[in-house]
């Protein structure tokens, strides 16, 4: 298990990226900092494998805390996860071994690549002496590439997904819904209806509920606007 320290000085936000965490296997949240101050302590009293690390907190700055972990020396890897997008800050959150840095606000997928590509590097460095070449390209895929190479759920095939992703591309209408998608596919309602919910989840998606003058309210779909760029990863 790959225990995480979670740095961000928002309650708020250290809950959505604990909540995040926990839907990444092989990750557990150890603990939280809303200051530099409050890591250099946890990390002075715990053994963690990696910061989530935020850059602008109230009483602190995030990358005079990375700073200050290299030069103590502490083995431990960091996430850099803010707001900020200027150069000067990822770049010096690179040349300070960030392993990578997410913009806020990041879609879930994203969050999801830099866990599996860091969960991927982990395992190699716990079961290998040494590393051969191809197993090190392999890794500079995952950290260069950022593509999402994990398989898709249970119970969900590529194929299915493509001819989903197909339908959802033809539809005539900006909201669609499970039974739309499933009469231009072919494919059971319900069906669709798991594939639609998973790509909401990935970020290729938005949910809207659009309620009719009578009965429940339906669920509909539009595709997010960065999905069209998400599904290459998938399909």
């Amino acid at each position: 298990m790959i225990k995480v320290l979670i740095v961000e000085d928002d309650p708020m936000v250290s809950e959505m990226n604990k909540f995040y965490l926990q839907q990444v296997e092989g990750f557990r949240a150890e603990g939280w900092a809303s200051s530099a101050d409050e890591a250099l302590n946890l990390l002075a009293k715990n053994v963690y494998d990696l910061i989530l690390l935020d850059i602008y907190m109230k009483e602190s700055n995030g990358l005079e805390l990375l700073s200050e972990i290299r030069q103590s020396g502490l083995r431990v890897d960091v996430i850099v996860i803010s707001a900020a997008s200027d150069k000067e800050s990822i770049q010096e959150s690179l040349q300070n071994g960030a392993v990578d840095y997410l913009i806020k606000p990041f879609e879930f997928s994203r969050f999801r690549a830099a866990l599996n590509g860091y969960k991927e590097q982990i395992r190699l460095f716990r079961s290998r002496n040494q590393l051969n070449q191809s197993e090190l390209d392999k890794l500079s895929r995952f950290k260069h590439e950022r593509k999402v190479s994990q398989e898709l759920p249970k119970g969900f095939t590529r194929q299915t997904l493509q001819n989903v992703w197909r339908a959802v591309e033809s539809c005539a209408c900006e909201l669609f819904s499970a039974e739309d998608i499933s009469v231009l596919s072919g494919i059971s309602r319900v069906s669709v209806g798991k594939y639609l919910v998973e790509l909401m989840e990935l970020g290729v998606l938005e949910m809207d509920r659009v309620y009719g003058s009578v009965g429940r309210p339906v669920q509909k779909y539009r595709i997010a606007p960065n999905g069209r760029s998400l599904i290459t990863q998938y399909i």
